[in-house]
């Protein structure tokens, strides 16, 4: 058995690289020799989202705070609120992120596979960040 203690990992500011606005990260757990998957809570201030990314064994997140958005590739953005869980498929382009008017958090879980667990790519543009 192991516990890890609240605060035990110290929050990060997340990288401009992966991210569009203010987003903080506070980690949960790490893969390791006997775990594939890794967790943290994310938290999006109105307006910031991830860039497109795709996960190689899929991942799953569940809103715990606020009003968010979700979008995969060639779908609809989708709206999510607190208990809705989101899982996105092996390989599939999604972003995840505030809504335009109020914060979001949420749990990020997701599996490592040969030492990758993403691949980070373009930004998503303020024209496609909109809902109709």
């Amino acid at each position: 058995m192991e516990i890890t203690r609240i605060a035990s990992k110290p929050s990060a500011k997340g990288p401009a690289d992966w991210f569009t606005g203010a987003v903080r990260i506070d980690p949960l757990f790490d893969a390791n020799n006997a775990r594939r998957a890794a967790a943290a809570t994310v938290t999006f201030e109105p307006g910031a989202r991830t860039a497109w990314h795709t996960h190689p064994l899929g991942q799953t997140i569940i809103i715990t705070a606020g009003l968010g958005w979700v979008q995969r590739e060639g779908g609809p953005v989708e709206e999510v609120r607190p208990g809705d869980v989101v899982w996105f498929e092996p390989g599939e382009k999604h972003w995840h992120g505030a809504s335009a008017s109020n914060g979001m958090t949420h749990i990020a879980i997701q599996e490592n596979l040969d030492g990758k667990m993403v691949d980070w790519l373009e930004h998503v543009t303020d024209g496609e960040y909109k809902r109709p």
